[in-house]
C-alpha cells in the first residue's frame, strides 16, 4: 500500500479523526507515524487488552475508539506509559459489562495508540491503527486492567501470486463493484483502493472492514491466517451480501410496481366508469348508491338534511371506491339514511290504562304517577305539547330508573337508557366530527338509531355523577338537549345537520342535585323520591320481589312461603335503608337456600317464619328497637339526610374541668362546626334562664363528640340537637330515649326550617322513635309523609329552642339522700336453702 492510497485509507476510515487535529499538524504527519510503527514492529510477549463492543478492528485499519470502562482506560493509560501498543479483541456478549478472560475472542489485533483526547465527562477517545493479528495464549486480570500473553500471527501464504488467488482477487474486486452497484454504501475512495490493492491478506481485512458484518463474521475473518483462506473466506460473506443486496432491490422495485400499478388501475378504473356509464351499465358503488338515494326518498327528511344528504351522494359518486374517505362517507350516508327522521310511535292517551300499567308496575310513588297522567292529559288535548324534562331524584334502590321503564310501556313507547355515570367527553353527547379516525355521533343520535322512532323515552340515567376535564363538559351540552325550546334543532357533530328532539320525552334520574349544574337543574321538573315505609317495602316485597327471586332462582311459589311477619322481620333486622335492593337480596338469599333443598331431593314446602329466618339469613345485623335503652345525660338524638336517604345521628356531649373551650370531634364540616358554636354561645348566655351556674362555663370544658368519625358530617340541620345536648350535659337534665329532632339554631334561639324532612322521618320511624321535633315552618312538609306514621308518632313543631329543651330534657333529678347510719347486726346462723 502506498502512501496515496494509505492517506485515502485513514481519511476514510476515521470520519472522526477531525477531533484529533489539533493535536496532529497535518494527514502526513499521522502517516509518517504509522509508517515509523510498521518499521519498528515488534510484538511483547504481555500487552493491555482493551475490550471491544460490537466491532472487530483488522490490521492497517486505523480507527477511533471511545473508552469508557475504568479497567479499559487503566490499559490505555497502561499502554502509553509503556510502548503505545495494546491488544485489541472482542467480547463474545456485548451486554457484559466487566468481561473477563474467557468472555473474550482468542484472535485479536495488535495495535498502537496514535492520539489520546480526554473528554470532559471522564471518557477518553483514541485513534488507533491495527499493527497485527496476535493469538491470546492466557488473560490475567490485575485488578487495575486486563492484561494477556500473545503469541503473534504469521501470515501463511503472504505475497504468493497462484491462479486461485488471483482469480479470488478478481472476483472480491468485482462483488465489491456489484454491492455499491445494488446500494452498499462504500465509499468511491475505498473503491479506488481496492482497484489499485494486489495484496490478498490485506484486501481480504479491507474488504471486510466495509461490509459492515456481524461480530461473528468479522471475527471468523479476523481468525484466519493464511492470507487465501482468508480471501475466500471474504468472497463467500460477498456472495450472501450481493444476494440479500439483490432481494432488497427485488423487494424495492416490486413496492414501486404495486404503486405503479395502483395508479395504473385508478386510471383504468376511471376509464372503466366512462365505458360503463356510455353504456348504460353500473358496478356494486353504483347500486349502492342508487340504494342510498331511495333511502333518502323513502325517509321523508327535512329539507335541510336532504339537501345534505344528495350533496354528500353525489361526491360519493365521484370518489374511487378503494379510497379511505369512501368507507367514512358511507358510514355516515348508512347513518343518516337510518336515522328515524319521520317515524314515530302512536302514543297510548287512554289515561286508565296509563293509570293502571303505573299501579301494576310500581306500589306507592303517587306524585310520580300523578305527574305522568296529567302530562298524557295534555298530550290528549294538545297535538304536540313542549313537555318538561322530569327528574327523578332520590336514594340508590327506590325505583327511579324501572319507573322510567314502566312510564314508557304505559306511553307504548320505545325505551333507551343512557347511563351518564363517569361521562367527561362532550363528543358523546354531541358527537364526534367526521375528520377525526373512528368517529361516530353522539349517544342522543345512537339512541334515536337503536329506538327506531323519532319520539322515544330517553332514560338519562345518574346525570348527577357527569364530569368535566379538557375534554369539555358534557352538561353544557345537555344544556341544548334538554330544553324544549332549543331541541327542536339539535346538531350533532358528525351528522352536520340538524335534528328535531321535541318529539323525544326525555326524563333525568339523579342521586343528589348539588352536583348538577344550576343552568342544567333549572331546566328539570325534579320530583323527589324519599324512600318506603315498611309498610310500602312489605307491600312491594309480597307482590314484586318475591315472585321475582322465586322465577329467578328457579322455584315455584309452592316449594317456598314467607309470611308476612318474616318479611318484617327481613325489614327491621337485615335491612337500614331508603331503597329495596338489600331487601331484594335478602329474599333472594332465602329462595337460593330453598333452591338447594330442592335440588338434594328434599321435595318439603319451606316456611320462613319470624322464629326461623335467622337459619336462612343468620343472625340480625340491626337492633333498631335499642338504638337507645334509657335515658341518658349529653346524649341526644338527631336526624340527619344522606344521599342514600335519612339517618338518625347521636350526638354526645360531656363537661370536664378546664379552662371554658368547646372541642369538636368527629369529622365535622365547618357549617356543622358553626352551628356548635352557635348552640354554645347561647346556652352561655341563658345560663340562669336553664339553670346553670355561669361558674360552670369557666372552669368546665365542653366536649362534643358525633360517632362514626371516619364519616364526614356537614349541614346546619343539627344544630337544636347540639344545644340540646350540650344544655343536658351542663345542667345535668337527662334527655329522653324516645324523642329526635332536626332544625337550624340561631344566635337568639329560634328554630329555622331544614330540608329532607320525609326522609329524616322515615329515618326516626326506622329506628323506632316515638316522637319527632320538627321547625315550625316544616309544618307544610308534613303533606308527604305517610299517613300511617301519624298513628305512630307524634310530631312536635317548635319556634324557639327553648321549646325543644321543655319537650327534650327530663327533669333534675333530686340529689340522693345521705345514707343513715345503722348499728352493725349480729351475725346470724344462715338460712337454710330450699
Amino acid at each position: 500500500m502506498n502512501r496515496r492510497q494509505r492517506a485515502i485509507f485513514i481519511i476514510h476510515h476515521s470520519s472522526f479523526i477531525i477531533d484529533f487535529m489539533p493535536q496532529i499538524s497535518n494527514i502526513a504527519d499521522s502517516i509518517e507515524a504509522v509508517d515509523t510503527a510498521e518499521q519498528q514492529l515488534q510484538i511483547p510477549e504481555f500487552l493491555p487488552v482493551l475490550p471491544l463492543r460490537d466491532i472487530v478492528i483488522y490490521p492497517f485499519m486505523i480507527v477511533p475508539l471511545f473508552v469508557s470502562r475504568e479497567k479499559s482506560i487503566r490499559a490505555v493509560d497502561e499502554a502509553l506509559g509503556e510502548n503505545r501498543m495494546i491488544f485489541l479483541v472482542s467480547q463474545r456478549d456485548l451486554d457484559k459489562e466487566e468481561p473477563a478472560g474467557e468472555d473474550l475472542y482468542t484472535t485479536g489485533t495488535v495495535a498502537v495508540i496514535m492520539r489520546m483526547l480526554k473528554l470532559p465527562d471522564g471518557r477518553i477517545r483514541i485513534l488507533v491503527q491495527g499493527l497485527a493479528r496476535a493469538r491470546v495464549e492466557e488473560i490475567t486480570d490485575t485488578g487495575e486492567y486486563l492484561k494477556g500473553r500473545l503469541t503473534a500471527m504469521t501470515e501463511s501464504g503472504a505475497g504468493e501470486r497462484s491462479l486461485e488467488v488471483e482469480a479470488l482477487v478478481r472476483n472480491v474486486r468485482a462483488s465489491m463493484e456489484r454491492a455499491t452497484n445494488l446500494g452498499k454504501n462504500i465509499s468511491p475512495e475505498v473503491m479506488a483502493i481496492v482497484a489499485g490493492l494486489d495484496d490478498a491478506g490485506r484486501l481480504a481485512d479491507l474488504a471486510a472492514s466495509n461490509l459492515e458484518l456481524k461480530v461473528e463474521d468479522a471475527q471468523s475473518v479476523l481468525d484466519i491466517a493464511d492470507t487465501t483462506a482468508r480471501l475466500r473466506r471474504v468472497n463467500e460473506l460477498l456472495n450472501k451480501e450481493i444476494e440479500v443486496l439483490t432481494v432488497q432491490q427485488e423487494i424495492n422495485t416490486q413496492a414501486r410496481a404495486d404503486i405503479d400499478r395502483s395508479q395504473r388501475e385508478f386510471f383504468l378504473r376511471q376509464q372503466l366508469k366512462a365505458i360503463q356509464t356510455e353504456l348504460g351499465e353500473g358496478n356494486e358503488l353504483a347500486e349502492e348508491i342508487a340504494q342510498f338515494r331511495e333511502k333518502i326518498e323513502a325517509s321523508d327528511m327535512p329539507k335541510h338534511a336532504e339537501e345534505e344528504a344528495l350533496r354528500q351522494l353525489k361526491k360519493l359518486e365521484r370518489m374511487h371506491p378503494d379510497a379511505a374517505e369512501t368507507a367514512t362517507l358511507r358510514n355516515w350516508m348508512e347513518i343518516m339514511t337510518d336515522l328515524p327522521w319521520s317515524k314515530a310511535s302512536v302514543d297510548n292517551l287512554d289515561l286508565i290504562k296509563a293509570q293502571q300499567i303505573l299501579d301494576e308496575d310500581h306500589y306507592g310513588l303517587e306524585k310520580v304517577k300523578e305527574r305522568i297522567v296529567e302530562a298524557l292529559a295534555v298530550r290528549k288535548l294538545k297535538e304536540k305539547p313542549k313537555g318538561s324534562i322530569l327528574c327523578l331524584v332520590g336514594p340508590p334502590g327506590v325505583g327511579k330508573t324501572s319507573l322510567g321503564r314502566s312510564i314508557a310501556r304505559a306511553l307504548d313507547r320505545k325505551f333507551v337508557r343512557l347511563s351518564l355515570g363517569g361521562l367527561h367527553d362532550e363528543a358523546e353527547i354531541r358527537g364526534h366530527r367526521r375528520t377525526y379516525v373512528g368517529a361516530m355521533p353522539g349517544r342522543i343520535i345512537q339512541a334515536l338509531q337503536q329506538a327506531g322512532t323519532n319520539n322515544p323515552l330517553i332514560m338519562l340515567d345518574e346525570i348527577d355523577k357527569v364530569g368535566a376535564d379538557f375534554r369539555g363538559d358534557p352538561s353544557s351540552a345537555l344544556l341544548e338537549v334538554l330544553d324544549p325550546e332549543q331541541n327542536n334543532s339539535f346538531r350533532d357533530n358528525y351528522l352536520g345537520v340538524t335534528f328535531d328532539l321535541s318529539n323525544v320525552m326525555f326524563m333525568t334520574t339523579a342521586n343528589v342535585l348539588d352536583t348538577v349544574q344550576p343552568a342544567l337543574r333549572d331546566r328539570m321538573e325534579v320530583i323527589r323520591l324519599a324512600g318506603y315505609t315498611e309498610e310500602e317495602k312489605l307491600e312491594i316485597a309480597r307482590r314484586h320481589l318475591l315472585p321475582k327471586q322465586i322465577e329467578e332462582n328457579g322455584i315455584s311459589a309452592k316449594n317456598v312461603q314467607i309470611s308476612k311477619k318474616a318479611l318484617s322481620a327481613v325489614v327491621q333486622q337485615y335491612t337500614q335503608e331508603a331503597g329495596l335492593r338489600q331487601l331484594e337480596r335478602e329474599i333472594g338469599r332465602i329462595c337460593r337456600k330453598v333452591a338447594r333443598r330442592i335440588a338434594e331431593g328434599k321435595s318439603e314446602a319451606v316456611r320462613v317464619t319470624p322464629k326461623n329466618v335467622h337459619e336462612y339469613l343468620g343472625p340480625p345485623r340491626s337492633f333498631p328497637e335499642e338504638v337507645l335503652r334509657k335515658d341518658q345525660i349529653g346524649v341526644a338524638t338527631g336526624l340527619a339526610w344522606t344521599a342514600v336517604g335519612g339517618d338518625v345521628l347521636f350526638i354526645e356531649a360531656l363537661r370536664m374541668k378546664g379552662k371554658g373551650q368547646l372541642v369538636l370531634t368527629g369529622q365535622l364540616g365547618e357549617v356543622m362546626r358553626e352551628s356548635a358554636q352557635a348552640a354554645y354561645s347561647y346556652a352561655k348566655s341563658r345560663a340562669k334562664e336553664l339553670e346553670i351556674p355561669e361558674e360552670d362555663f369557666e372552669k368546665y370544658d365542653m366536649h362534643i363528640h358525633i360517632p362514626e368519625g371516619a364519616i364526614p358530617k356537614d349541614g346546619p340541620s343539627a344544630g337544636i340537637t347540639l344545644a340540646t345536648a350540650m344544655v343536658s350535659s351542663l345542667s345535668q337534665r337527662a334527655v329522653r330515649k324516645d324523642v329526635a329532632m332536626t332544625g337550624e339554631i340561631t344566635l337568639r334561639g329560634n328554630v329555622l326550617p331544614i330540608g329532607g324532612v320525609k326522609e329524616k322521618v322515615l329515618a326516626a320511624r326506622r329506628a323506632r322513635v316515638t316522637t319527632v321535633i320538627l321547625p315550625h315552618l316544616n309544618r307544610r312538609d308534613m303533606e308527604e309523609i305517610p299517613k300511617e306514621l301519624f298513628g305512630e308518632m307524634q310530631f312536635v313543631f317548635v319556634e324557639n329552642v327553648r321549646e325543644v329543651f321543655r319537650e327534650a330534657l327530663k327533669e333534675k333529678a333530686p340529689a340522693p339522700a345521705a345514707p343513715v347510719q345503722r348499728p352493725p347486726r349480729l351475725p346470724q346462723a344462715a338460712a337454710p336453702r330450699v
